[in-house]
């Protein structure tokens, strides 16, 4: 059976050579008679694939020295609670910007824990773009801003940070991780979910300040405390190890084949452009974000006819580009078009959408 073109939101498509590279792998890693599935993340080898992992991401998305990078299981929606617990404890007070569900949640999640404050939130128009914010709009005693960067349901992105003075600010960043070059030095922490453009689902990678870690709350849990893996090396207990190892290997392939993040948002910008073109053109389709806050990983569009946005998702799946219906709060249909989406992969999306649209308009 020949490979479909996924536009899942994730667990997303993973590069083939990857793949490749893992399936050749799985039975003798690097000579050592055993497969990372089965190997004691303890042994030398699991030891320099993790550290291996570490490395290449630190190179990649230029990560400096005063920032410690975790390994974690839960998801990134373990860290709407992790966050608060940590870093929401010197005034009480955390300000959130809602701009979609995880927002959302991470801000309901905060509200548990302390004095957590929306901002403000673009919910009043479906989350279809992002709030513009100024420093004033933000409380200066604040333990901590947090946003989502880029909103996997709605298909928007903040293409420009929020200025939140001295407070820290924190960034889910799970949808846009890897896609383009981000100044780490911006943010308090970072964290995201691997299984949209770094790895399978298991692995959360935090991306935290020294300087915040070892305030945690009396009542955080161990395993919730950054300090605890801090000190292990995320290691405290058994990682996700096989997901952390092919994490590695997409970090390989973006390393060998695109030599940095700045040729990887080329790729993503080109691809991006060519389904908004289509939509802003198009007699049948349209996007559903404003222009200025569109993703380049998460493209939602409509028909404005319910049955229709069926009969288009039905003919997709069984022409072999699956998992474009859009999510279950939203409707309509969505194309995810992360790192590992090949150009040709949007190319022919267009051209079945342009058939569609003679066919159906």
């Amino acid at each position: 059976m020949a490979r479909v073109y996924n536009f899942s939101a994730g667990p997303s498509m993973l590069p083939e050579a990857v793949l490749e590279k893992a399936a050749a792998e799985m039975l003798d890693y690097e000579g050592s008679g055993q497969s990372v599935m089965e190997m004691s993340h303890r042994s030398k080898v699991y030891q320099s694939i993790i550290d291996k992992a570490e490395a290449l991401l630190r190179e990649i998305m230029n990560i400096p020295e005063n920032y410690k990078v975790l390994f974690l299981q839960g998801g990134a929606s373990s860290q709407f609670a992790m966050v608060p617990l940590n870093l929401m404890t010197g005034s009480g007070k955390a300000d959130y910007i809602v701009t979609g569900q995880w927002a959302k949640k991470a801000f309901k999640e905060a509200a548990r824990y302390g004095d957590a404050k929306a901002v403000a939130s673009s919910e009043d128009k479906t989350f279809s773009y992002i709030p513009k914010l100024t420093r004033d709009d933000f409380r200066p005693d604040a333990d901590y801003v947090h946003i989502c960067m880029n909103n996997t349901i709605y298909g928007t992105v903040y293409h420009e940070l929020p200025d939140t003075g001295d407070v820290p600010l924190v960034a889910d960043i799970s949808s846009c991780v890897l896609s383009k070059p981000i100044d780490v030095t911006k943010f308090g922490v970072l964290y995201a979910g691997a299984q949209k453009n770094m790895a399978p689902s298991g692995v959360t990678v935090v991306i935290i300040r020294e300087d915040l870690i070892g305030k945690a709350m009396d009542i955080t849990p161990t395993m919730f405390n950054y300090q605890t893996h801090a000190d292990n090396g995320s290691m405290f207990n058994t990682p996700p190890c096989y997901t952390i190892y092919v994490m590695k290997l997409v970090l390989e392939w973006i390393k060998e084949n695109f030599g940095g993040l700045e040729k990887m948002q080329e790729l993503n910008e080109k691809k991006a452009k060519l389904l908004y073109d289509f939509l802003d053109n198009s007699k049948l389709f349209k996007g559903t974000v404003v222009p200025e806050d569109r993703s380049l990983m998460n493209v939602p569009f409509i028909t404005g006819n319910d049955e229709l946005d069926l009969k288009f998702v039905k003919e997709s799946t069984a022409a072999g580009f699956v998992n474009l219906k859009g999510h279950r709060s939203v409707g309509g249909m969505r194309a995810s078009i992360y790192n590992a989406m090949p150009l040709e992969g949007v190319e022919k999306l267009v051209a079945f959408m342009q058939k569609f649209e003679e066919e159906n308009a």
